[in-house]
């Protein structure tokens, strides 16, 4: 609940930093990146100390770091446009929908209750950035939407690590150059308020760095359905938050939208699951 819970913040954070003009996109990219990549190496130096043994060589790859770039610079820039209730939501479902995809693409072959959710899915997430007065702009749900594939590429690249943890951190050490030229670029562009740095190191060091650590902590000891499902509340909670600390309205579009999306990833994810086991357990009867 913890790490769910940092993940909704993050979605809140930028949104409150970003819509009040307290910082730009560049300048919240970089500072999240470096702030993260320094929290995650201080616990990987710290652990790697209680255990008496050498930190090693860099962990992570080249292109889990180009995916989190990516994916960060999508999100900041998506803030400026949208709510942090629709941003959520478009971020997390393309997150699923990206991965789902994937699986279609790579031979998995879903059975009539896996399509029929993610077609329940995607006519939500139509309906939500379809035109209306409560609609979020166009431009920034197709950023959101490019954010959340791209978590769902990072995700897809890190599946079967041996140390998640250290691989996130060595992707984000990987980002600090190009993190630290935003933070400049940003400076330069327009000068961050003090509030709004505090916004991007809360959503970088705590939301994003500690938020992983504690996510990756208990990934071990869930099923991969239901940490998917899981993470399925986050556009909830955010929404809740965006009423809360940021005054966002919280429209009919939004709630349809929402219970489309959660319930037909939700369905995709537990047919998925189930006829999974199925074939497994007949491969094992075979054997």
């Amino acid at each position: 609940m913890i790490a769910i819970l940092a993940f909704a913040t993050n979605s809140i954070l930028a949104r409150h930093a970003l819509s009040d003009d307290a910082i730009d996109p560049l300048a919240f990219t970089g500072i999240r990146l470096v702030s993260g990549a320094a929290v995650l190496a201080l616990i990987v130096f710290i652990r790697a100390r209680a255990e008496t043994r050498p930190m090693g060589a860099l962990k992570g790859s080249w292109s889990g770091a180009a995916a989190l770039l990516l994916y960060a610079a999508a999100f900041s820039v998506a803030y400026v446009m949208i709510g942090a209730g629709p941003g959520a939501l478009i971020l997390f479902a393309s997150v699923q929908i990206s991965m789902i995809a994937w699986a279609i693409v790579k031979g998995d072959r879903p059975a009539f209750l896996e399509w029929a959710g993610m077609g329940i899915a995607i006519v939500a997430l139509a309906y939500l950035v379809s035109p209306g007065l409560t609609a979020p702009p166009l431009a920034g749900a197709l950023l959101m939407a490019v954010a959340g594939a791209s978590w769902g590429a990072y995700s897809l690249i890190g599946r079967g690590s041996q140390s998640p943890l250290a691989d996130t951190a060595g992707n984000f050490i990987r980002c600090v150059p190009i993190g630290v030229a935003a933070v400049l670029a940003g400076v330069a562009y327009s000068r961050p308020t003090t509030e709004g740095v505090a916004y991007a190191l809360a959503s970088g060091a705590i939301a994003s760095g500690l938020g992983y650590i504690i996510w990756y902590g208990v990934l071990p000891h869930l099923a991969r359905t239901t940490a998917a499902v899981v993470q399925l509340t986050v556009p909830a909670i955010a929404a809740l938050g965006g009423v809360v600390f940021i005054g966002e309205p919280l429209t009919v579009r939004l709630l349809i939208a929402m219970a489309g999306i959660i319930g037909g990833v939700t369905i995709t994810l537990l047919a998925t699951d189930y006829r999974r086991r199925r074939r497994a357990s007949g491969a094992g009867a075979a054997v």
